[in-house]
């Protein structure tokens, strides 16, 4: 997720459409959170988005093409996630493709072509994997796999090229399969925050484990959530950002308001729904000038592996608490987003966009402020700038590789951008300069 964001699964989607029909969601018992509701409690003093975003105008101009520095080639098998750390990257597979059952492999990223150097089978009856992370200390790899029976699977980086397992989770509250796993410390504390997939009758969730002794890891909570279900998860400064799909974007707090919250015991504050639903994946985006008002919001619509994809990404602003809305959209045409990684220094987010490449948007200053020449309505009375319009799109990469790409996700890491491309292996790109 890092703060390492990921991840919609195709098969995910196929299963859940195919038994959302039969779902009836209910909460479990003992549960007290509120429902949902589109504003954010007031009892959360220690929530500060910090001064108000500082007006930018940027001249529209054509974007540029992202220089590839080169690629690690990988066919048998569709490539996932990618997750970087130093000179070693990360990459998973998903579903079957040629060649049978599922790996992790690691790459030497040191120069410009990445080197394959190990691949890890991943068994135990998973039927796909995707989802892949590296503990903040690197000292830990973990993965989630789908479907039935969900584990999280844990790998002691003592020597970073070769992976050994250390660990595997699964319970009643991860068995219908672990889409997303994300990592991250509170309070000095690892966890994986996990989305569960919805599986005929037996609905999705969001479950929590506590990784501070990964040898055995423990459960620390878990609830039904998502409508029809759980997609991905982002957690900072003690806030957890929840994609829940149709129910918009849930935001817990676990530590970060001061009031007693914590993993094991969260509280919502607020949920946010985009425009068009299908909510997959969160950035809250912390700008270099201290502004912390808006969060990026990834909607994943209909697709065709190789092909064609759907879905824009949304811009929220939740500088006013009493309030959270949409305030801004990037759409492309025939192509639709995956994952994000933002270089917060400079202000740029790259989005993993499948069929489209990879997209450099400029997202300094206030977003949702633009002249009615830069404005779209949605015809349901909501307004919104586009950030297209707005002359806020910056780059495009690896559609002049002269031949098909479907980029999964991206990792920006010290002036290069990371991605994987679902049909050809990893790509290494320079990132784009101020």
């Amino acid at each position: 997720m890092r703060p390492f964001l990921t991840r919609f699964r195709i098969p995910a989607v196929i299963a859940a459409f195919s038994t959302a029909g039969v779902l009836a969601c209910s909460s479990d018992k003992g549960i007290t959170d509120p429902p949902p509701t589109n504003r954010f409690s007031a009892s959360c003093p220690s929530l500060n988005f910090g001064p108000a975003p500082t007006e930018i105008t940027v001249a529209p101009h054509a974007p540029v093409t992202m220089q590839t520095l080169g690629g690690g080639t990988v066919t048998e098998r569709y490539t996932a996630e990618v997750a970087v750390r130093g000179n070693t990257a990360y990459t998973t597979s998903w579903g079957t493709r040629f060649a049978a059952g599922n790996a992790i492999y690691v790459w030497d990223v040191a120069g410009d072509t990445p080197v394959l150097v190990d691949t890890v089978l991943v068994d135990g009856g998973v039927s796909t994997i995707g989802d892949v992370a590296v503990s903040p200390d690197g000292q830990l790899l973990v993965v989630g796999t789908e479907r039935t029976p969900g584990w999280v699977v844990i790998y002691d980086l003592a020597d970073p090229r070769h992976p050994k397992l250390l660990s595997r989770f699964t319970s009643a509250e991860t068995l219908n399969g672990v889409h997303t796993a994300e990592i991250g410390t509170v309070n000095g504390k690892l966890y994986a925050f996990l989305a569960v997939d919805l599986l005929g009758s037996s609905p999705s969730r969001v479950t929590i484990l506590d990784l501070s002794t990964p040898g055995t890891p423990r459960l620390a909570y878990s609830r039904v959530a998502g409508t029809p279900f759980a997609h991905d998860s982002f957690q900072r400064s003690g806030l957890l950002f929840v994609g829940l799909w149709t129910d918009g974007t849930e935001i817990w707090d676990i530590g970060g308001c001061g009031t007693g919250a914590t993993p094991e015991a969260p509280r919502v504050i607020g949920n946010v729904k985009n425009v068009n639903g299908r909510t997959h994946n969160i950035w809250w985006y912390h700008d270099a000038a201290g502004s912390k008002s808006f969060a990026f919001v990834g909607e994943e619509g209909p697709a065709s592996i190789g092909s064609t994809s759907t879905g824009d990404i949304h811009v929220i602003d939740l500088s006013e608490p009493s309030a959270p809305k949409e305030v801004a959209f990037y759409h492309v045409d025939g192509a639709g987003t995956h994952n994000f990684s933002v270089d917060e220094t400079n202000g740029i987010l790259y989005a993993a966009y499948y069929n489209g490449g990879v997209r450099a948007l400029d997202i300094r200053g206030d977003l949702g402020k633009c002249p009615a020449s830069q404005q779209v309505g949605t015809g349901g009375g909501v307004v919104r700038c586009d950030l297209k319009l707005m002359g806020r799109e910056m780059g495009v990469g690896l559609l002049d590789r002269g031949k098909p790409v479907y980029v999964w996700g991206v990792q920006y890491v010290n002036g290069i951008v990371y991605a994987s491309d679902m049909l050809n292996g990893i790509w290494k790109l320079r990132a784009l300069a101020r």
